[in-house]
């Protein structure tokens, strides 16, 4: 167990802060799951700008690698044109 004031409160913050990137990086993956099971290219082209808006987010912080935001985010832009 932690010793000190900071460490206790160190612990509490990482806790609420691990529980909010969880459920972000959570809504991300729904989101971008909905996007890929769109086939109406206008519904797609309208939800891609709050999806990518969602991975640079999670990327700023480093929820995930800003690399992985890059290739998700270039392959639904693929998805999108093949529509």
């Amino acid at each position: 167990m932690a010793n000190h004031k900071s460490a206790l409160k160190r612990i509490r913050s990482n806790e609420s802060k691990r529980v909010l990137n969880r459920y972000q990086h959570k809504t991300t993956r729904g989101a971008i799951k909905r996007l890929r099971e769109l086939t109406d290219k206008k519904e797609a082209e309208a939800m891609f700008p709050s999806v990518v808006s969602m991975l640079d987010k999670l990327a700023k912080k480093n929820v995930i690698h800003a690399n992985k935001a890059a290739n998700i985010k270039s392959g639904l832009a693929k998805h999108i044109a093949a529509l």
